[in-house]
């Protein structure tokens, strides 16, 4: 069974996890995902199983707590990602060096490298245009700085929605 599939004979979802992934403290973003470790581009770097809700039980309970911060949109209602899934920060689009997938019939998020990753540098996937927290356009450190001006127009911004909905699988 490959990593991250659904072995269609059985109930089983192999979740491979990379053991250079940490949770550390950001001094502007609060808690995020870390690597130790260099990770390449294309490299799967983590499954977060789901927990869902219809619209029903989110527009009642869900979007009054603070799961409204932490949820992805999701057929049907919203998901919850389970593990790492959910402590991902933010980098405005085409600035995030970590992309997802929904994988709607398992219930997974699949989250991949964008671009090779140094060593020390926080994972961060990309909200959307609409979040609901002031995003600053410092970087947030030196290392990070170097890595995007490295990516040439990785700093551009989507000119039109056709490209900004490139970066989602909707």
């Amino acid at each position: 069974m490959d990593k991250g599939t659904v072995d269609e004979n059985s109930d089983s979802i192999a979740l491979p996890a990379l053991g250079c992934l940490e949770l550390r403290t950001h001094p502007l973003r609060g808690r995020g995902v870390f690597t130790r470790l260099p990770i390449v581009k294309g490299t799967l770097v983590h499954i977060s199983p789901v927990l869902l809700f219809d619209h029903a039980e989110y527009s009642e309970h869900g979007k009054h707590t603070k799961l409204d911060h932490y949820t992805y949109c999701w057929q049907g209602g919203f998901a919850l990602a389970l593990g790492l899934g959910s402590m991902f920060n933010h980098e405005p689009f085409g600035c995030e060096n970590i992309g997802f997938t929904r994988d709607t019939g398992a219930g997974l998020i699949r989250y991949t490298a964008l671009r090779d990753i140094v060593a020390g540098e926080e994972l961060c996937i990309c909200y959307g245009p609409n979040v609901w927290f002031d995003v600053s356009t410092k970087a947030s450190n030196e290392q990070e700085s170097s890595n995007h001006a490295l990516e040439g127009n990785a700093l551009q911004q989507p000119q039109t929605a056709e490209d900004l909905l490139q970066c989602f699988d909707i």
